[in-house]
């Protein structure tokens, strides 16, 4: 039997995974609390009258389709990609982009706000004697794997501009991954760099890439640190959202016996 490692954060609520404006929101109803609902779906029962007096555990969600780990569609980050095509959504994303050979690239050395270049790539790829294919899921393991769950999550890790991500779609490369809250480097060290510089190229440049070449990418993955560099594959099927800009993931590392 191959083993299988869950590589997805959990929907919860009071964990710092998001920035407030993006907080989640789970309501839970125990089963004692949701006789009555049940009952009233046949005429003539009581709730005592169910086993124990008991319903059903139910749960009701106020949530983002950017909200715990899932897939990034083109359209998430401008309405046309591949030089003027509409974008395509998330129920419009091929399913083959989705359960493909795995490669990780550790730059948990680097620190938080750096944005990584083709060079730093090219040289861990190198590192770990690797040759991209095509349609291979490439994920970051970065800083900000270990401080899920902190206050200072959404702030860690080091992210991917323009360059890096173009020099990945090139190589053949269309889903990427990162255990930080973004593909691109934090906002909160894009907002100094912007401050010093006023080039507004910076922002979202990561995402922004897609304009350029369609792929999509997978946020807030978990627990790379136990992966090896290769030899694994990546499931990552997103849930089907009509016209969405994202859909949530069981992402999941399937290594061979």
């Amino acid at each position: 039997m191959p083993r299988f490692i869950d590589i997805s954060i959990p929907l919860e609520n009071d964990v710092p995974a998001d920035p407030p404006f993006q907080k989640v929101r789970i309501d839970y109803k125990a089963h004692g609390e949701t006789a009555g609902d049940l009952a009233a779906s046949f005429p003539g029962l009581s709730p005592e009258q169910l086993p124990d007096g008991q319903g059903w555990a139910v749960e009701n969600v106020a949530i983002s389709t950017h909200n715990g780990t899932h897939v990034d569609a083109p359209w998430h980050y401008h309405p046309t990609m591949d030089g003027g095509a509409r974008a395509i959504t998330i129920d419009e994303v091929p399913l083959d982009w989705c359960f493909r050979p795995g490669v990780k690239l550790d730059f948990r050395h680097l620190p938080d706000g750096h944005v990584v270049t083709p060079a730093e790539i090219d040289a861990e790829l190198a590192r770990i004697g690797h040759r991209l294919a095509p349609l291979d899921i490439v994920v970051a393991n970065t800083r900000a794997g270990l401080r899920y769950g902190q206050s200072d999550y959404v702030d860690s890790g080091c992210g991917f501009g323009r360059d890096a991500t173009l020099h990945l779609v090139k190589l053949g490369i269309r889903v990427v991954g990162t255990d930080g809250w973004s593909w691109d480097a934090p906002f909160s060290y894009t907002a100094r760099r912007f401050a010093e510089t006023g080039d507004a190229s910076i922002i979202w440049e990561g995402h922004k890439a897609g304009r350029e070449a369609g792929y999509c990418q997978i946020e807030k993955l978990h627990n790379l640190e136990v992966l090896p560099a290769t030899g694994f594959t990546i499931s990552c099927f997103p849930v089907k959202i009509r016209a969405a800009s994202a859909g949530w993931t069981r992402a999941v590392a399937i290594l061979p016996d």
